[in-house]
């Protein structure tokens, strides 16, 4: 399987090596050597499945508001100019 090179800029390195800089800062926390022998904390898919739902959900919310208010702010702006123009012709 052929696999996509990547040019690795200085910023992505930066990132780079601040993940693992800060991989390394939990495992010498956690008192461990080796990064594969810490212990990490399980979690069940159903408590993450409820918050991405809720996520989902609320991001549904906010695009149909953002929908009301682009709308709002077009009757606004035309309103705006409507009152521009008759300012302009009365001077």
């Amino acid at each position: 399987m052929a696999r996509r090179t990547r040019k690795i800029t200085p910023v992505l390195l930066k990132k780079m090596i601040f993940e693992e800089a800060a991989k390394l800062k939990e495992t010498l926390e956690q008192g461990k050597e080796n990064s594969q022998k810490v212990d990490a904390d399980e979690t069940d898919a159903d408590d993450y499945a409820k918050s991405l739902e809720k996520d989902i959900d609320y991001l549904q919310a906010l695009k149909i508001h953002e929908s009301i208010l682009k709308e709002k702010l077009g009757k606004v702006l035309k309103a705006k100019k409507v009152i521009k123009r008759r300012i302009t012709k009365k001077v």
